[in-house]
């Protein structure tokens, strides 16, 4: 039997319900279950593909192509469960696919409404391809009140009376805030989302209360005896040392426990936590750090690059080093600031995805000091393109080399993908496609040079890695680039799309066309940003 978690957030956005989701996923399958996790988002976009990174952050891309939340990048990292289409529905395609099949006459002349239509579609996604698992927990965005998770509160409701007895359960994650002045927590904000919540028809079973301080018995006392929970289902939530110190804090205070207990279940294995000790070991206890400098465009928001991020720390723990990460707005570079002086002290650089022209003659510059000064350097998606407009222009003989991405160029060192082999066969676009899930999406096969660097690195000569990209490395260009030392060492299968460049001659020079950092995990680093680390160390030794 599948059981059902639904996990809700009340008084202010950002608790972390991500977070707590992919801690108590990971806890679980410690214990041996099996588990996934799904996230419903209560905004009209059909997905975040065309949302700005400020207003988002990161767009998760998993292995079947859907563009999701960054919420799925926490559940992969934690679970090593890789997520699907399936896996994240927004408000928009609920009303997407219900205003599709209403023009074609599938309701048969019926009136659609929020009630029954909306919250059965809702219902049919939190319950497809379960039958495999033993636990399904569903992230609902937003907090308790906001208008837009309404259909999504009542939908749960519905499929918690529609299911057997016993197997679904309600966890509230909340803030008990701290109030200087008094010197005391306040419990008042957690008990009217509870009651926010229960007006909706959902009593929750657990309470997860994030609080900045130890939260005392007597509170905990209050909070359960005012929002109907026993006072061993109140879980308080402090902050942790580190993400991945989560899971050992949450089932320190018991919260794989009462969710066990809520199902009834009382005779399930110790978690085995061993994978989680070492990862904590290990970066607690580094044997050194380095610094590397990402050269960027959404530099402001730090979740716009949440999982590479992540992947930079995981290289660290793959060296047992710590890694400090510094962020380096590429558009100062273009407005004269001292760009010898900011990278430097770097030990490696790294330029990663983004779009548009804004900064791009920073990052190009960032390349070129990289490839000159002999730093370790890291291209992602636009970075592998600007590291081979950069090569074109200072090492092929192409001064004028650009990409089409920017305007018209008479060197279209980079263009607009129009066609590819995908699964599903061939896949066309033009200039005029909408933006919105038109990209080359998803996992995608590649072949390696044997004798190349990053087959060394991978120990393979066939890889698939992940892709959220329109303009590609124009092919053409290969023979004067590589004549220029810039190799390409990586191609599609068909051998018509470049995916992996590099410097053999430099210390580490390395530039692919995919996300790397989308498959990257704390128990099992990428080894490419495992590599980069390497390298980064012994630049580290060398200044």
């Amino acid at each position: 039997m599948t059981r059902y978690i639904f996990i809700t957030g009340g008084v202010v956005s950002s608790l972390g319900k991500g977070l707590m989701a992919a801690s108590l996923a990971a806890l679980l399958q410690a214990r041996g279950f099996r588990v996934r996790i799904r996230k419903f988002d209560p905004y009209l976009n059909v997905d975040p593909g065309t949302m700005s990174p400020y207003q988002h952050g990161e767009v998760y891309v998993t292995d079947d192509g859907a563009e999701t939340d960054l919420d799925l990048g926490h559940y992969e990292r934690f679970t090593g469960v890789s997520a699907r289409q399936s896996d994240n529905v927004t408000q928009g395609r609920v009303y997407q696919t219900i205003i599709q099949r209403e023009r074609r006459g599938d309701y048969l002349g019926a009136t659609v409404q929020v009630i029954p239509h909306v919250t059965d579609e809702i219902k049919a996604f939190a319950t497809a391809d379960t039958e495999d698992l033993d636990f399904v927990l569903c992230e609902i965005g937003g907090t308790v009140g906001d208008i837009e998770s309404l259909p999504f509160m009542e939908a749960i409701r519905q499929l918690h009376n529609d299911l057997d007895r016993g197997q679904s359960i309600f966890v509230h994650v909340t803030l008990v805030p701290y109030i200087a002045a008094a010197g005391e927590l306040k419990t008042k904000p957690t008990q009217r989302s509870v009651r926010d919540l229960t007006s909706l028809g959902i009593q929750p079973d657990i309470l997860l209360c994030r609080c900045e301080h130890p939260l005392p018995e007597s509170e905990r006392q209050k909070i359960a005896l005012f929002c109907n929970v026993r006072p061993e289902a109140v879980i308080p939530a402090r902050d942790a040392k580190s993400i991945y110190a989560v899971p050992e804090q949450y089932h320190a205070e018991g919260l794989d426990r009462e969710v066990l207990r809520a199902f009834g279940i009382s005779d399930a294995p110790a978690p085995k936590l061993d994978r989680w000790v070492d990862i904590m070991d290990r970066q607690l206890n580094p044997e050194g750090e380095v610094t590397i400098g990402v050269v960027g465009k959404y530099v402001g928001l730090l979740d716009a690059y949440k999982s590479l991020y992540e992947a930079l720390n995981h290289g660290g723990l793959a060296n047992r080093v710590k890694v400090n990460v510094k962020w380096i707005d590429a558009e100062l570079f273009e407005k004269g600031d001292d760009l010898a002086a900011s990278l430097e002290p770097m030990h490696g650089i790294l330029v990663p995805g983004g779009f548009g022209v804004r900064g791009s003659e920073g990052k190009i510059a960032s390349v070129r000091f990289a490839r000159e000064r002999n730093v370790p350097f890291f291209g992602i998606c636009l970075g592998m393109q600007m590291a081979c407009i950069e090569g074109a222009r200072n090492t092929a003989g192409i001064p004028d080399a650009s990409t089409t991405e920017f305007g018209e160029t008479s060197e279209p060192v980079v263009g607009l993908i129009t066609e590819w082999m995908s699964a599903e066969g061939l896949q066309k676009r033009t200039a005029e496609t909408d933006l919105g899930g038109t990209m080359r999406l998803g996992a995608y096969p590649a072949k390696l040079t044997g004798n190349s660097v990053v087959a060394g690195i991978y120990g393979t000569s066939e890889i698939s890695e992940r892709h959220r990209h329109r303009y590609e490395v124009n092919a053409g260009y290969r023979e004067p680039l590589e004549k220029g030392g810039l190799i390409f060492s990586g191609m599609s299968p068909d051998g018509t799309l470049p995916e992996i460049v590099e410097r053999p001659d430099h210390p580490w020079f390395v530039g692919v066309q995919f996300h790397p950092e989308l498959k990257s995990k704390p128990f099992d680093p990428h080894p490419l940003f495992a590599s980069f680390i390497e390298a980064a160390v012994k630049q580290s030794r060398l200044v």
